[in-house]
């Protein structure tokens, strides 16, 4: 139906492709001629496509057949997939629910552990007897061969070695193995070194060593092959120990050394005793090297660099250096002599703190003069001191600190410590007391005890609790002097305190100066000797290393020695620990003592000022600047000193010849300027714009303040300037009443001076008077009796 829908449409609607066709085809009358041929040829085309449109339907069909076949065995395999399924999960609920083979694995669980431990046993007995094979293997080529029998020796080395980086993965397992081999092994290398070694004493024994042997005298050819041979067995452990180790050559040869020195000095003779240590003991030690150095270089020096030369410990002086080695090897038993007298030195803490500068001279000692670094190319050697403090530091400081306190009692407690020491320094330095010089020269002597000491934590150690505890101490016995101070001269504090007369008395003329002096002094110096240590080398070092260890710690409970971070840091500078560039080792500390330095000065200036205030107070009460004088041109400098003024000139130059005995240049002059800008104040208030003068009585107050000058100066050169504004006040008040040199008068600067701040300007120019303004010179000219007439 569809097929006829379609005809009807063409036939309906005509095809506008045919018609195209028809008109291309059918354009003349004469091409109807053809309508046959064409007619032919249409009818091929249209059989042509329905064979075509035939051959399209029958594919299709047969894709359509495919597909569905292919559903259907698509469908067929999920189906006998899911079949398959269903029969695995019943077989697999069968085998869960049977109890075979729970009771096959039970009956055969006995018989495979018996299996497991015969054969657990027959690897147990196996590795038994090749640890015994390799052992017997190493022993049968010794003396002969050395070389030969560390190969056996290395295997059963690595075995041991394996067998216990193969226990921590197995929870500990085989411990009585793993001992075992260890055993075998530390026995068979003892074996081997006896064996070795007493070939070389025997050697040793037929020559009489070191009796008959001459320090400048040759080894033989068969000593030499001897000790080779010892060299060859030990190149193994010499590679691969993590410290250096005495060579087995020299252990052997030492062993006369040893006897000599465990007799001397190790026995019951005189030189045994443990104050003998340091008179004896040391130089003896150091004289046997020291004579045995060169045969030593001279026969075996090369041996060794030929040995050493191109392995990793080639440039390790205790392997290379026949001397370096010497000391090595002798240090075990001085090691014993000094665990002997260290048990002395616990119970002496006295000689405990001599004796381990004893063994840090013998440490110096051998670095110096055989090169010994102990086998530590970068670090250096720690040295014996070293080790005996990593057990009794705490010991040591302790008996320091308490002999450190002990003598720091004994400065304050001394009859002078009080006292300034005068003669401490040239003039114009400042003046400690003898005190403070002497608590820095025991704080240099404490340093010289720990510089040499090679751990960082007991350095600082020795820094806070000894040296910063002494300063601490001083500092609050300035404080409290301070205090005390305070307290007897405020009103305040007299009235809280009360005060007796004896106190009284010690402050008066020079006393108060002298009490000051004594802490401002005493602050200074501490403050500039702990400046200078800063910048030397040793205090530098300590301060990178504090600062690069908490820099990196994170741990602030723990930064050194078991101090945390923020005590050390309290203790020593705000800067530890912080990435800014500054602060050095004694900041807190300096900090503290420059605060008693500033309060000293400024407590001095007050008293300076006070003394000039109560000499000074009959000058300024004085009535007679009126005096009439018939002279109308008073000459100053003809006039003698006003009898008032005589007690304050001899106070004043009593206190500046006492201070210029104490007190450095600069801050001398620091004071006096503050303390005569005081005086000129109260000069200047109480009596030049107070008080009424005549010709006669300005020109005595000139005079007066002229001596002034002149003693001023005389301590102080160009002091007198500080006075400026009195020196040119009393010019102005001094202006006569008539000039015979054509001058100016004084009533021609009045009447100038109070006619506008111009002219007064213009008037105080003339006269050079630099420091007066007009309204001062207006206040000073209606002082004058004159111009109130």
């Amino acid at each position: 139906m569809a097929t006829g829908s379609l005809t009807r449409s063409h036939s309906i609607e005509p095809d506008i492709r045919l018609e195209d066709y028809l008109d291309d085809k059918l354009q003349s009358t004469a091409d109807f001629e053809n309508l046959t041929s064409l007619i032919a040829t249409v009818e091929v085309q249209r059989t042509q496509l329905k064979t075509q449109l035939d051959d399209a339907v029958h594919e299709l069909d047969d894709v359509r057949r495919a597909a569905q076949d292919k559903q259907g065995g698509l469908v067929q395999s999920i189906e006998e997939f899911h079949a398959l399924q269903q029969s695995i999960d019943a077989r697999l609920k069968i085998v869960a629910n049977s109890t075979a083979p729970d009771e096959a694995i039970q009956r055969l669980e006995e018989p495979m552990k018996q299996l497991h431990k015969v054969d657990l046993a027959h690897n147990y007995v196996s590795l038994l007897q090749d640890v015994e094979n390799m052992r017997r293997e190493a022993r049968s080529h010794l003396p002969q061969s050395p070389k030969a029998a560390l190969e056996p020796y290395t295997r059963l080395k690595q075995l041991c070695a394996r067998l216990r980086d193969l226990q921590g993965p197995a929870d500990g397992a085989a411990t009585h193995l793993v001992d075992h081999v260890e055993s075998i092994t530390d026995i068979l290398w003892k074996e081997m070194n006896e064996i070795m070694s007493q070939e070389l004493e025997a050697i040793l024994k037929q020559r009489n060593w070191p009796q008959d042997i001459d320090t400048n005298g040759e080894m033989d050819a068969e000593w030499i092959e001897c000790f080779e041979k010892l060299l060859d067995l030990q190149i193994p452990e010499v590679l691969y120990s993590e410290n250096a180790i005495p060579l087995l050559p020299f252990e052997v040869m030492v062993k006369p050394f040893e006897q000599w020195f465990r007799f001397q000095f190790m026995g019951n003779n005189a030189t045994s005793s443990p104050q003998s240590f340091g008179a004896f003991c040391i130089p003896q030690f150091i004289s046997l090297i020291e004579k045995w150095e060169a045969f030593f270089r001279e026969n075996v020096g090369h041996i060794l660099f030929s040995r050493y030369r191109d392995t990793p410990v080639g440039e390790m002086s205790v392997y290379v250096d026949p001397a370096c080695a010497l000391v090595t090897a002798m240090l075990p038993v001085m090691r014993e002599k000094i665990d002997i007298v260290i048990q002395e030195g616990l119970r002496n803490p006295q000689f405990l703190s001599s004796l381990i500068i004893q063994i840090m001279n013998l440490d110096d000692e051998l670095r110096t003069k055989f090169q010994y670094d102990g086998g530590d190319l970068e670090q250096g050697w720690a040295g014996l001191a070293s080790e005996v403090l990593d057990t009794h530091f705490d010991a040591w400081l302790k008996a320091e600190k308490e002999f450190a306190l002990e003598r720091f009692g004994a400065i304050l407690n001394s009859p002078d410590a009080r006292s300034i020491d005068y003669d401490y320094s040239i003039p114009g330095k400042m003046k400690p007391t003898f005190g403070a010089v002497r608590v820095t020269d025991l704080l240099k002597s404490v340093t010289s005890q720990y510089e040499r000491v090679r751990r960082f934590s007991h350095k600082l150690r020795f820094l806070i609790d000894i040296q910063l505890e002494i300063l601490d101490e001083f500092h609050d016995r300035l404080k409290d002097s301070l205090d005390t101070y305070y307290t007897i001269t405020s009103t305040l504090g007299r009235t809280l305190h009360g005060v007796t007369r004896e106190q009284a008395a010690a402050l008066e003329g020079t006393g108060s100066f002298e009490t000051l002096c004594k802490v401002l002094g005493s602050s200074d110096h501490i403050v500039n000797t702990l400046k200078d240590w800063s910048n030397e080398e040793f205090f530098i070092t300590l301060w990178e290393e504090l600062q690069t260890r908490a820099r990196k710690n994170s741990d602030q409970d723990t930064l050194a020695g078991g101090m945390s971070h923020e005590a050390v840091k309290d203790r020593i500078s705000s800067a530890v620990g912080s990435d800014e560039d500054g602060g050095i080792l004694f900041d807190e500390t300096i900090a503290a003592y420059r605060f008693r330095r500033k309060t000293a000065e400024e407590y001095l200036v007050t008293a300076l000022i006070d003394s000039h205030q109560k000499a000074f107070r009959p000058y300024l009460s004085k009535p007679q600047w009126t005096t009439i004088s018939p002279d109308l041109t008073a000459d100053p400098s003809q006039l003698s000193i006003t009898p008032e003024l005589d007690e304050p000139l001899k106070t004043l130059k009593r206190n500046l010849t006492f201070l210029a005995n104490a007190l450095s240049t600069a801050v001398y002059r620091r004071i006096w300027r503050q303390a005569l800008e005081k005086l000129q104040d109260m000069l200047w208030g109480d009596v030049l714009l107070k008080q009424s003068f005549t010709t006669l009585g300005a020109a005595q107050f000139v005079r007066d303040v002229q001596a002034v000058f002149s003693l001023v100066d005389r301590h102080i050169p160009d002091g007198s300037l500080i006075m400026g504004a009195l020196r040119d006040g009393a010019q102005l008040l001094s202006l006569p009443i008539q000039s015979e040199s054509g001058g100016m008068t004084l009533q021609q600067a009045s009447d100038r001076i109070f006619t506008d701040n111009t002219e007064a300007k213009n008037v105080l120019a003339e006269l050079e008077l630099e420091w007066l303004n007009p309204a001062n010179a207006r206040k000073i000219l209606q002082r004058r009796v004159e111009n109130s007439e």
